[in-house]
């Protein structure tokens, strides 16, 4: 899979650009504040639908503008396939295929498939639950496009069984309706109007138990592959592991059950245990949103421990292990290291190199053109002065306006 040709119209600080590619190694030069960033978040967004930098579409939109657009034509098994996606402000996204709408953006899904190195990984060891967990979902969409609708069935249900939590303290203070069992929970009764609550845990319980299966099985098969990689990276330290601990009350991956079927039950059972506490606390708190993933370094946690050049190493091997699994599902993903070398040593700069140089097509930002291993030399396009213009030709485009990234 490679990406022939990428343009965006009023993406970040972007009026308009356009970048011609092939496959092999194509490097963006050009100093902070250029503009290359801006491009290749674009085409991690063209993949997954998401920016590695933010958490909501609105910063995507160049100011004074009231939509973005970023269009690919992506080469796959033989097949050419455009993509463009509309990114609206005050309204919803739009998405075509070959130039036809499609129903919902989520459908472009799996036709360009990318690993993002960035600066920000480092957050994948250092940073909260919530990072690594959205590392596990954004590789597990990228894997089988179908989990992105389970993931937005299991958000739409986690909010509203939240803000019925939010709403039951008070109602069970009051009493003033009639009471029901507590569903076998072994407290006293609860107020009538908290009956939908029950509803709302065996949503949760399908859509949870959904996850938390893809999950598994994604932590079993990603593991062996982040430890090969991070011996390769960092072959002085000590052997990393990966596991995953579950709200459920499991210390570890094999402790879970193997199907959603199991998982449904068990996540219906805990819910019933801790449902007084949840009523007391207004929160949800069973359920994959409260999961984590736990990243070891030899015998202790990674987070902590680990050497600023061990969690870079251990970040860098993540995403060495995702683009490793979905090579060995029959894909081979655009890969794009996004300013990275700047963070690495010597030593770890050509390890990376190494271990990359033989993708199909490879994308990279740079600063300075020198920090780019020789073994990534390819076709470069120097940003800067609101162009993008690949080395040998004249091309030109708008000025850049606004901030820059």
């Amino acid at each position: 899979m490679y990406l022939k040709r990428f343009s965006v119209t009023d993406f970040r600080s972007w009026p308009s650009a356009e970048l011609e590619l092939e496959p092999g190694v194509t490097v963006l030069v050009g100093s902070n504040g250029a503009g290359k960033t801006n491009l290749v978040e674009g085409i991690g967004y063209l993949a997954s639908l998401g920016s590695h930098r933010v958490s909501s579409d609105a910063p995507l939109i160049r100011r004074g503008a009231e939509q973005a657009l970023l269009r690919g034509e992506v080469h796959h098994q033989g097949r050419m396939l455009g993509v463009e996606l509309e990114i609206n402000s005050g309204r919803p996204n739009r998405a075509r295929v070959n130039r036809s709408p499609v129903s919902r953006p989520r459908d472009v899904l799996g036709i360009l498939r990318s690993v993002l190195f960035a600066p920000e990984d480092l957050a994948l060891v250092r940073g909260d639950p919530s990072e690594r967990r959205k590392f596990l979902d954004e590789l597990l969409v990228a894997r089988y496009p179908r989990f992105a609708g389970v993931r937005a069935d299991y958000d739409k249900v986690l909010r509203q069984r939240s803000a019925l939590l939010k709403s039951a303290k008070p109602a069970l203070r009051s009493g003033s309706r009639g009471r029901r069992p507590a569903s076998g929970s072994g407290d006293e009764d609860l107020p009538d109007d908290l009956a939908t609550l029950e509803i709302w845990d065996g949503h949760l319980a399908r859509t949870g138990a959904a996850l938390l299966a893809g999950r598994r099985e994604l932590v079993v098969a990603l593991a062996p592959y982040a430890r090969e990689a991070f011996a390769e990276i960092a072959p002085s330290s000590d052997p990393i592991g990966l596991d995953y601990r579950s709200s459920l009350g499991t210390t570890g991956v094999a402790e879970l059950p193997t199907t959603a079927g199991e998982l449904e039950e068990r996540l219906l059972t805990r819910l019933a245990e801790v449902r007084r506490q949840e009523i007391e606390r207004g929160v949800c708190l069973v359920g994959p949103h409260r999961d984590e993933l736990d990243l070891a370094l030899g015998d202790g946690p990674a987070k902590g421990y680990a050497s600023h050049g061990e969690s870079w190493a251990f970040a860098l091997a993540l995403r060495l292990a995702s683009y490793r699994l979905l090579q060995a599902d029959d894909v081979e993903p655009v890969l794009v290291l996004d300013d990275v070398f700047a963070e690495l040593d010597a030593t770890r700069r050509r390890a990376l190199a190494k271990l990359v140089a033989g993708a199909e097509q490879v994308l990279v930002t740079a600063a300075v053109g020198e920090d780019v291993p020789p073994e990534l030399d390819g076709v470069r396009y120097a940003v800067g002065e609101g162009r993008a213009r690949r080395e040998g030709t004249p091309e030109i485009t708008p000025e850049i306006t606004e901030e820059a990234g």
